[in-house]
């Protein structure tokens, strides 16, 4: 029996003997275990069946008995390999569980994977073993005992948000594709919202630290920089709510959503006689909220899909780390100078007083102004050698921003209200799907740095940091509550200056 601190399950079957030199019908490894001797481990299983030459792969928690939780498809062996896992077997063994990784998601679709060869693949072994941790996380919460479920989701959490994991985890989603990699975190934040929930009703009334499943990636290419990110709406940041508190189904349609993002930006580096011009102009701002289970049983134990929070507030921040070559830095939006188109409308009402009282005349005379504006507002801001980027959502009435506000309660019973059927009118701030996109072709907006020149022929660091608000105003459910949500997430994006 292997340790349980961080197993390498990949170096592990990799020097596996063959099954002619095996003692018993099975060898294991500890995946995990409870920090008290009598309490059970869970382990990961490889057993051998000579009547058709194969081997079957499981997990099972480690009682006085095993209780199987896991088993793969068998995995035919090849008479002809020098090794038991050979490259043939083990891509056989990474696609049945990248799969079982899928089916534990809402889309039950038989997805088709394809791999290039093993050998092509950098830092395989890492990828395999991030996979294989995910599966046994999601193992872990949907079907081992209680007496040994907290003990292994805190070591299998610190391992999958563990330097090397994060590493892997972005080569595992190139990899797989975007398509396939959606799938992927919706199944894993599927997951993690019912471990909180889990958490949230066994202490129910006590404030519990909930995991912080955000998980984000950064890519740097081609005068190209992109950070992708997903976090459940359950484990966001409360920010504000009304009372009184949502009723249960109301509750389900909004936890069980997913906020995904895509920050992407081009840029330049312009050699100048006597400086570098460094410049990032906004190429696609994408956020979507996105459901984790089917609708069936949003309708079933929610209030439905159409119900759920949308983006109110973004900020972007990009910084230098290091700023000692960096001469000055400017933005390209000016502060917004709104004209107001005025209409006047002027009326005059008379009325003579009752007869037993002083006879006279009253007038009254009423204007009305209006205001024409979008509902998102864009604002560039610079704060020491940061460039900050921020869109705000405004209430279409009153123009207020509409994350620090509140809908009165005449609008919240109005059918006519701009937040009720909101993603099906024409006057729309969202996509169809309740999410926004900000391009250059509305959002075309730069930042831009002066680099002295002694920075040529160096890598230099940018951090992009991010908050997202997302708020609940009532669509088509009945409700008074409202409430407001925001994650916060920070990436490294290098570049080259020459």
């Amino acid at each position: 029996m292997a340790s349980c601190c961080n197993p390498d399950i990949f170096t592990w079957i990799q020097s596996l003997p063959p099954i002619t030199q095996w003692r018993a019908g099975s060898m294991s490894i500890c995946i995990c275990s409870s920090p008290t001797s009598s309490h059970p481990s869970l382990n990961f299983s490889v057993t051998k069946n000579l009547e058709n030459s194969s081997l079957s792969i499981s997990i099972f928690a480690d009682f006085n008995l095993p209780v199987p939780l896991w088993a793969s498809k068998p995995l035919t062996i090849n008479s002809k390999s020098s090794k038991l896992f050979d490259e043939a077997t083990i891509s056989c063994l990474t696609i049945n569980v990248i799969k079982d990784v899928l089916n534990y998601g809402s889309n039950k679709k038989n997805p088709l994977i394809r791999f290039p060869k093993l050998e092509s693949i950098s830092g395989f072994k890492d990828i395999f073993n991030l996979a294989f941790l995910t599966l046994a996380l999601l193992i872990c919460i949907y079907e081992a005992p209680a007496d040994l479920r907290s003990a292994c989701l805190n070591s299998l959490k610190n391992q999958l948000t563990s330097c090397q994991s994060r590493v892997a985890s972005k080569s595992l989603m190139k990899l797989l594709g975007s398509n396939l990699e959606e799938q992927w975190m919706r199944s894993l934040n599927l997951a993690i919202t019912n471990w909180i929930a889990e958490i949230q009703a066994t202490h129910r009334g006590l404030m519990m630290k909930t995991p912080s499943p955000l998980f984000s990636y950064a890519i740097a290419t081609f005068g190209f920089w992109k950070v992708q990110l997903y976090c459940p709406v359950m484990a966001m940041d409360l920010v504000n709510s009304s009372n009184p508190c949502a009723d249960e189904r109301l509750l389900f349609s909004l936890n069980y959503q997913q906020l995904e993002g895509v920050i992407q930006f081009n840029y330049k580096v312009i050699v100048q006689e006597k400086w570098v011009d460094v410049m990032v102009n906004i190429d696609n701002i994408r956020c979507d909220i996105k459901r984790l289970v089917n609708e069936t049983l949003l309708n079933e134990r929610g209030v439905g899909a159409d119900d759920k929070h949308f983006p109110s507030r973004i900020s972007l921040q990009l910084t230098p780390t290091i700023q000692c070559n960096i001469l000055s830095v400017s933005v390209s939006k000016s502060t917004d100078n709104p004209t107001r188109e005025i209409g006047l409308e002027r009326s005059i009402e008379t009325s003579f007083d009752p007869p037993n009282t002083f006879l006279g005349l009253k007038v009254s005379a009423g204007e009305t102004t209006t205001v024409s504006m979008k509902p998102w507002k864009f604002e560039q801001s610079v704060d020491g050698y940061s460039g900050t980027l921020h869109w705000f959502l405004h209430d279409s009435i009153d123009g207020r921003e509409v994350v620090s506000s509140r809908p009165s309660k005449l609008s919240l019973i109005n059918p006519k209200a701009w937040f009720k059927d909101r993603y099906s009118s024409v006057y729309r701030p969202f996509t169809r799907q309740g999410g926004v996109i900000f391009a250059g072709d509305d959002y075309g907006e730069r930042i831009w740095w002066k680099v002295d020149k002694s920075a040529m022929g160096k890598t230099m660091e940018w951090e992009i940091r991010g908050w997202i608000w997302v708020t609940y105003w009532p669509n088509k459910h009945r409700t008074f509550y409202t409430e407001t949500k925001r994650l916060e997430f920070g990436e490294i994006l290098h570049l080259n200056i020459c």
